[in-house]
């Protein structure tokens, strides 16, 4: 029972203390009173036109155009494939053709009348 008894009176105590330090300290207005904010200064409008127009340099606009061009190609690409395999499912024949394939190299064998 003795230390519930010193227990609370160091706790009455420290709290005397916490109470005297707030009142004798100087009060401030909170964030949100009409005392703070009337001493703040109204802020300046800040207009969007005040400094010039950013662009990007030429070789940053470079690589953009390089970049979207690169996947231009892909999805044409892709969607060219997308297409062949959905007209062979249906049982038609479709032209895929594209730089580089073996086809071109067969073409101009069967025109030259070379057979295998």
């Amino acid at each position: 029972m003795r230390d519930l008894i010193a227990l609370a009176a160091i706790g009455l105590g420290f709290l005397c203390v916490l109470v005297a330090i707030r009142a004798t300290s100087v009060r401030r207005p909170g964030r949100h009173t009409a005392e703070f904010l009337a001493d703040q200064p109204e802020p300046a409008p800040v207009s969007p036109w005040s400094r010039p127009w950013t662009s990007p340099t030429k070789a940053e606009a470079a690589e953009i155009f390089r970049k979207q061009a690169e996947t231009t190609m892909r999805l044409q690409a892709i969607r060219e494939r997308r297409t062949a395999v959905a007209l062979a499912t249906l049982g038609i024949d479709y032209p895929y053709s594209y730089a580089g394939d073996h086809f071109e190299s067969l073409a101009a064998l069967a025109s030259a009348g070379v057979t295998a």
